[in-house]
């Protein structure tokens, strides 16, 4: 109860704080991780979460399937197909070298073997754009950069588990058997994506039907109700519950528009909690002693982690690409690391390898200088493409009440201006930056 306590101040704390935050380096995400770790063990001892605390890997769990199915929702097909080799690009090469790169640092800097070495790499190299909201949610941003990062960062969770597990089983007692298990993580991504295909396919086939159909107030629980059941029946078949969440919420919006018109506001605010709620466990798990574990390599690992390795592996990723300069730089420094790698990074720690409390230690310092670097700048580069009004702070000639929208809001495909190829415009949902 403590904890639920917890969460609200921070809550009431960050909603009181978010016209400051919207116009500021301020971030609410940054609210919550220092939250957590204040009320923790590290400082005033309010409540006591482990990283095998199952409080931990339930709510990562949770918010990025959450993140990922309402992103999922913002991506046009038609404007993927037409502007897909920029993704492609971060993704088949800009995030392999990330991978390479990270592993060559951490083997060399911080003395992990070479497993745990590309471990640590596969679970480093997934991005998140949640924490960079000013960047990919708004309208003067040149839409193939928002495109980018949204597309890059909504497939590459999914891509990188695979990788994560199979060094797991490698670094483990299992090693002998990695190749046998490939098999297995490559069964449920294929059952991840079918699910999230074919279950959506299959709700909107009932919904067809003359005696069946949501009345236009209960319209906006039909994805909700069919996000838990994709979530549960993942999470029972073992099958990849972040590809299959984010592929549910493209299919979604792709077949049913008017049932993601009518879920966006509450989807994107129960995105947002979810968002918070985890930050916040994950803020508990910041003690002092963590950042004390970690060694002086360790550090300068985590450094060019976020300065280097990302910034080089994309800016290589786009030559030749039409780019311009400064848009290449800013794509090229938002490589938040997110909830994604808070999982994987928990299932390190959870499977008993040799090095796992060294990798852990790095990953989770990592993550939160991470959340703290990017969440802190997506405001003020935006302004370098000359956004003078950042969404939801209001001007002379806007709506009184209007809000800057928040990560979930600027998910993958998020209001691209690509002609013939764009999304659904994007509503103001009243929610404060990120």
């Amino acid at each position: 109860m403590v904890l639920i306590a917890v969460f609200g101040v921070a809550l009431l704390t960050a909603v009181l704080l978010s016209g400051l935050a919207a116009r500021t380096v301020l971030s609410t995400s940054l609210l919550f991780l220092v939250g957590g770790a204040i009320v923790s063990d590290g400082f005033l001892g309010l409540i006591h979460v482990t990283p095998d605390s199952e409080i931990v890997s339930v709510t990562a769990d949770l918010a990025l399937f959450a993140v990922l199915f309402t992103d999922g929702m913002h991506v046009s097909f038609k404007a993927l197909r037409a502007n897909w080799k920029n993704p492609a690009r971060a993704l088949g090469l800009g995030m392999p070298l990330a991978f390479i790169g990270m592993a060559l640092i951490t083997h060399y800097l911080a003395g992990l073997d070479w497993t745990t070495s590309f471990l640590v790499g596969a679970v480093l190299a997934p991005t998140d754009p949640v924490f960079a909201s000013a960047i990919v949610g708004r309208k003067e941003v040149p839409s193939k950069l928002r495109q980018l990062l949204n597309v890059e960062s909504g497939i590459n969770d999914g891509l990188a588990l695979p990788v994560v597990l199979i060094f797991i089983a490698a670094a483990g007692p299992t090693a002998g058997h990695a190749e046998a298990s490939f098999g297995k993580i490559a069964l449920e991504l294929v059952l991840g994506l079918g699910f999230g295909v074919l279950l959506p396919l299959f709700v909107n086939g009932l919904v067809r039907f003359r005696l069946l159909g949501a009345e236009p107030k209960l319209q906006q629980l039909l994805p909700l109700a069919t996000g838990i059941i994709l979530y549960a029946l993942c999470h029972l078949t073992h099958a990849n519950p972040y590809l299959a969440a984010f592929s549910a919420g493209a299919v979604i919006a792709a077949v049913a528009p008017e049932s993601k018109g009518a879920f966006e506001p509450l989807g994107e605010a129960l995105a947002e909690l979810a968002k918070f709620a985890a930050l916040l466990v994950f803020g508990a798990l910041l003690t002092p002693q963590l950042f004390g574990d970690l060694s002086v390599g360790g550090y300068v690992v985590v450094v060019l982690a976020i300065v280097l390795i990302r910034p080089a592996s994309l800016l290589l990723s786009l030559i030749g690409t039409r780019f311009d300069r400064r848009e290449k730089l800013v794509a090229a420094w938002f490589g938040p690391k997110g909830f994604a790698s808070v999982v994987y990074g928990l299932l390190v720690l959870q499977a008993g390898i040799p090095q796992r409390e060294e990798a852990f230690t790095l990953i989770a310092v990592c993550i939160a200088v991470s959340i703290i670097a990017h969440s802190s700048t997506d405001v003020p580069i935006a302004r370098l493409f000359h956004v003078d009004e950042l969404a939801g702070i209001p001007s002379g000639h806007s709506d009184a009440g209007a809000e800057h929208a928040t990560g979930p809001a600027a998910g993958p495909g998020a209001q691209t201006d690509v002609p013939g190829a764009q999304t659904e415009p994007r509503k103001d949902n009243g929610h404060a930056r990120t």
